[in-house]
């Protein structure tokens, strides 16, 4: 059985990434994209699906011994697991060098202490498990191929196949550093050159600690705010500048329960949050990319905007179940592609333009494109603003008026009006600036509860949303307004769970509630950040300190969020790592550091 998702590391080229559990196992990865197809998908079914385990032998498979220390290299993506055992101390350096050439796991073995007996075990499915592929020699290489792949398996140590898995057993002593790498490569073409990994480990930690050196903030949250920075880097796919959500795709939000989503796309939304974390913290030329990606996908046609594409810009996600895996502790179905591509969920286009005019505000160089993409959108928001939709959260039940779709509305044709009082655009300055004003009595009208002095979900709506925390930071409403007071009071009594956290919408537990969905799911880290913001803002910063730092303390040793936090079971539930939690980490820490918030 996989572990605890908190039991992941991550490692990544900034083309695709592998989860590497405590145990020594790589449970998941997609070659050569993050989209790709799994080599290892014993992440969401068996070791039947794929793995590749490399730990001191053990006389059970089952239950292999766990490392005992494991940390990241300094500011890298350069992870170092430590096993203690009865013969002495091994260290295993797994890491995935930034592409030139084919993409490639290496994984490196060396002797602490004594002399220890170590197994590698590589058991290679294609197809998300499905296809066995063939496992041959080819001129004294490892090669295992099937249909459109190949993965080549590169160590000077003696391997042997039984029950269609590759092992490697070996000893090591003190100084003793032992290779093991795997390259992808199409199966049609000549095969990858041979790896040379020591200097790709070198190359590697050199590239991480230049890029971590462009980073502006030096706050009391340094390490927390690095550490999310570079799985935001991770997560960025480097050839197009597109964001993933998360490496992974179907771990539950409910665990036993169906949902489970593929995050392995660009949502609008996610990115362009992503996008202005890293402008608000040194990183322009990231920011660059993303726009470049954003002009391709969306090629001039606003009216179409989809809520998420391919991180290529692909527009057809199609979403299919894969009945062959049981899923993340039996949570199925396990789902490929995502459905929710096509829905409409008018917030994005307010995402989208605040993340342009950050870019503006920020000296990003001007793009005239990027400027007549931000003139259509608001051209289309001024026909559509006051239809329905699903809704920031992609629900999957009716449409309805939701008031943060609203109010993004509002910021996509305020931050419009910004650009052309700046005189980097012309438009129709005071028909948009009328369009503001409808956009906001209309929300203050129907989306407020004048009796209960809140916000709600939606129009008519009793019920509350985490996201009506956002209509202060969006400059909706000043933060000092009752209303705006009263809406975070609210949350914080019926959206709050018994350990502070904060969750998206009620749900239902067995029946369909807003979203459409059966069932729970835990707290959703970006809301609980969202209240921290909130009660800074507000003037309760110490209030919002202990909360910020509750919110640390869920992450995993290595400093890793998931989606949600499950109060119950008081462990990570859903995709991981997750942009989306990752994003408002660094945002609260750049709050909290401004305002003076912080512990001593």
């Amino acid at each position: 059985m996989a572990g605890r998702i908190e039991d992941y590391a991550l490692i990544g080229d900034m083309q695709t990434a592998a989860l590497v559990c405590r145990d020594g196992t790589v449970d998941w990865l997609c070659l050569p994209r993050f989209d790709s197809h799994a080599i290892f998908a014993g992440l969401l079914g068996t070791e039947e699906h794929g793995f590749w385990r490399l730990g001191p032998a053990h006389a059970s498979d089952a239950q292999p011994p766990r490392a005992a220390r494991r940390t990241y290299r300094g500011d890298s993506l350069i992870l170092e697991s430590e096993w203690d055992t009865p013969r002495g101390t091994v260290r295993v350096t797994d890491f995935m060098p930034p592409r030139d050439g084919a993409p490639q796991l290496i994984r490196i073995v060396e002797g602490v202490s004594g002399r220890v007996p170590m197994r590698s075990t590589l058991r290679m499915r294609f197809s998300y498990g499905r296809v066995v592929p063939w496992v041959h020699k080819h001129e004294g290489r490892t090669v295992a191929v099937a249909g459109p792949d190949s993965v080549w398996f590169d160590t000077d140590c003696e391997t042997y196949g039984k029950s269609l898995t590759t092992y490697a057993d070996f000893t090591v002593a003190p100084g003793d550093r032992i290779a093991f790498t795997i390259s992808w490569e199409p199966s049609h073409k000549q095969p990858p050159a041979l790896p040379e990994p020591e200097q790709s480990l070198q190359a590697t930690e050199d590239f991480w600690r230049e890029w971590v050196e462009h980073c502006t903030y030096h706050g009391p949250y340094r390490e927390a705010v690095i550490r999310s920075l570079i799985t935001l880097k991770a997560l960025t796919y480097a050839p197009t500048g597109g964001i993933v959500a998360a490496p992974t795709t179907s771990l539950p939000e409910d665990i036993g329960g169906v949902r489970n989503w593929d995050y392995r796309y660009t949502w609008l939304r996610d990115a362009a949050i992503t996008l202005s974390s890293l402008l608000r913290t040194g990183y322009r030329e990231e920011a660059r990319a993303w726009r470049e990606w954003l002009l391709r996908a969306v090629a001039g046609d606003p009216e179409n905007l989809q809520i998420m594409y391919g991180i290529a810009g692909e527009r057809e996600l199609g979403e299919a179940e894969l009945d062959w895996l049981p899923g993340y502790e039996n949570s199925g179905p396990v789902r490929v592609g995502n459905g929710a591509a096509h829905q409409l969920q008018l917030d994005v286009y307010g995402e989208v333009t605040e993340a342009l005019h950050l870019g503006h505000m920020t000296g990003l160089a001007r793009n005239d494109y990027a400027s007549l993409l931000q003139l259509k959108l608001i051209r289309y928001l001024e026909q559509h603003w006051d239809e329905p939709d699903e809704g920031i959260w992609e629900v999957r039940g009716p449409r309805r008026h939701f008031v943060h779709s609203k109010v993004m509305a509002w910021v996509a044709v305020d931050r419009t009006i910004k650009l052309i009082e700046s005189g980097d655009a012309d438009g129709p300055l005071e028909r948009w600036r009328e369009l503001r004003d409808d956009i906001h009595r209309d929300v203050c009208e129907k989306g407020y509860d004048k009796e209960r002095n809140t916000f709600t979900q939606s129009y008519g709506s009793k019920e509350l949303d985490a996201s009506l925390l956002l209509i202060p930071q969006m400059g909706f409403l000043p933060p000092d307004d009752k209303r705006v007071i009263g809406t975070i009071e609210a949350i914080q009594r019926e959206l709050s769970t018994t350990d502070g956290f904060i969750l998206r919408y009620p749900t239902s537990g067995g029946d369909e509630g807003v979203d459409g969905l059966p069932g729970d799911e835990g707290a959703f880290l970006a809301c609980s950040f969202w209240m921290a913001d909130d009660l800074a803002m507000i003037g309760r910063v110490d209030e919002a300190r202990k909360l910020f730092e509750k919110l640390l303390s869920l992450r995993n040793d290595l400093g890793l969020l998931a989606e949600e936090w499950d109060p119950r079971l008081k462990r990570q539930v859903g995709n991981f790592p997750q942009a989306f939690s990752h994003v408002p980490l660094i945002d609260t820490a750049l709050r909290l550091t401004a305002s003076g918030a912080y512990g001593g």
